[in-house]
Parts: C-alpha cells; structure tokens; sequence
C-alpha cells in the first residue's frame, strides 16, 4: 500500500513538473517567432514594395502591390547604373577577400605554429587593429591613397578592406590552426614536406571551415562599406554599390520604387551567400571554440 501511495504522489509531483517546462517551451517558441516575423518582415516589405510604383509606396505604404512593376528592377540595372555598381563592388569585394584571407591565413600559420621573439608583439598588433574606429583614419588614409596616386581607383579600397580585415582573419584562424595537433606537422616534415607544402596541403584544406567563417564575415564588412568609398572615389564609373543606392536620395525627391528594387539587387548575393555556407560558418565559429 505505502508503495501504490508513494507511487501516486511522485506522479502527482512529476505531471506539474511536465506542465510547467510544456508552457517554458511553448513560450520560448512564440517568442522566437516573434523574434523571427520582426527580422524578416522588413525584408519582406523591401521585395514586395519593389513592385509597386512610387505613387502606391506613398499612399499604401505597407500594403501589397495591386499591379506589379518589374521594370522597377531594368530602370534601377540600366538607368540609374547599379549594374555598374554591382559589378565594381563585386570586383572590389573579391579581390580583398582573397587578399585577406591568403595574407591572414600564412600570418595565423607562423603565428601559431613557429615561437620566435616578437611573436607575442605581432599578434597584438594585429588584435589592436580590432579596436580601431574607422572614422578616425579616414583623413590619414585620404592623405596616403593622394600620396600614392591611387585616389578614384578601386584598388584604394582594395588595400583598405584588406588592411581592416586582417585583424578578425589573424584572430580566428590564429585560434583555430593552434589547435591542429604538432604531430601532424611533425609527421609532414618527416616525410620531406617543405613549409609551403605544409601550408597549402594540410593547413588550408583543414582550416576550411575557419576559412569559410572570414571569407563571409569580411564579405559583409566590405559589401556593405560606404565611408571609404565615398571618400575615396569620384568618378561615377568606379562607385560601388553602398555610393549608387545613395544617389536615389535627393534633396528634393525620392524614388522610392527604384530604390527599392536596387536594395533588393544587393540583397541577393549576400542571402544566398549565406545560405549556402551557413554550415561553414557555425562549424567554423564552434570548432574554433571548442578545441580551443
């Protein structure tokens, strides 16, 4: 009997206990939908206000479109120029990623793996690039790109983007390549591998998933950048894409529907981009983390 009883009670315990991490649960979720509906809904307005005229946009600001009008997006490609754009954002964004990446990833290598004297003064020289604003070496930066002659030249920023992004390339595959195993390397040397060899044969093909994580994370600093260019660049021509979606605003008016496909233009690379390697990024960021 004192069995059957207690039994009852541990069950009487037990089903208050399943109700209360139920309803935990249940608001958790609602709440990450919630959270998720005001993350996506601006991008939602962005697409379908891409097809409504100006006059809609205006006058029914959230509503849907009751005539769609895809020559927003021709209008926004050819004649307000964001092909061009694209393309020089594109060119730009590219060539610094691949730049970073190569210099960072032979910086991280020697960082981690060779002891030599100045070893712990470099890489805080290169953790303090971390810390620095960007406003406050635009007007230095402006006076050494005039000096070099590269003012209205995309390889201006080029060299900028590369500079900035050294510092969160260095710092994540630093962490991450020093947790590769000695022997590794060891057993590579044994068996007659140069430096060279070690590095693009062994430490590049396991580093991916670190690789992928810079790779997408400078790709959005430089994609979305707008001082430098703005600073740097004069001619229409050479504008990348943040330069031609500020040209939409005038003092006086505003093309909204044309403005809206453009966004829309812009968007696209970095969501599918990110859709693809999202499985990188978090292996990249939690393996890092844990072996470190």
């Amino acid at each position: 009997m004192e069995v059957q009883v207690n039994n009852v009670v541990d069950k009487k315990k037990i089903q208050p206990l399943k109700v209360q991490k139920w309803l935990e649960r249940l608001v958790f979720y609602i709440c990450l939908y919630v959270f998720g509906i005001i993350t996506i809904y601006p991008m939602i307005w962005m697409f379908y206000s891409s097809l409504k005229s100006n006059q809609d946009i205006m006058m029914n600001t959230f509503s849907l479109p009751t005539t769609m009008h895809f020559e927003n997006y021709v209008n926004a490609w050819q004649t307000a120029k964001i092909g061009v754009y694209f393309f020089n954002s594109v060119w730009v964004t590219l060539i610094s990623i691949i730049a970073t990446i190569l210099i960072g990833a032979i910086a991280a290598f020697i960082l981690a793996k060779f002891k030599f004297k100045l070893r712990q003064l470099i890489y805080s020289s290169f953790i303090i690039g971390l810390l620095i604003p960007v406003h406050t070496v635009l007007v230095p930066l402006f006076i050494q790109m005039r000096s070099l002659r590269l003012l209205n030249s995309l390889w201006s920023l080029v060299l900028t983007y590369t500079a900035f992004g050294l510092p969160i390339t260095v710092f994540i595959l630093e962490s991450f390549i020093r947790a590769f195993p000695d022997s590794i390397i060891e057993a590579a040397v044994m068996d007659g591998c140069s430096v060279a060899r070690i590095f693009y044969g062994i430490i590049m093909p396991m580093a991916k998933p670190a690789i992928t994580t810079v790779a997408i994370l400078n790709f959005l600093n430089h994609w979305k950048e707008f001082s430098f260019a703005l600073i740097f660049l004069t001619d229409e021509a050479k504008k990348t894409l943040p330069i031609g979606l500020y040209n939409f605003v005038g003092a006086y008016t505003r093309d909204y529907a044309q403005m809206m496909a453009a966004l829309v233009i812009s968007s696209i690379p970095i969501i599918i981009i990110y859709l693809v390697l999202q499985e990188h990024v978090i292996k990249g960021m939690t393996a890092g983390a844990v072996k470190g």
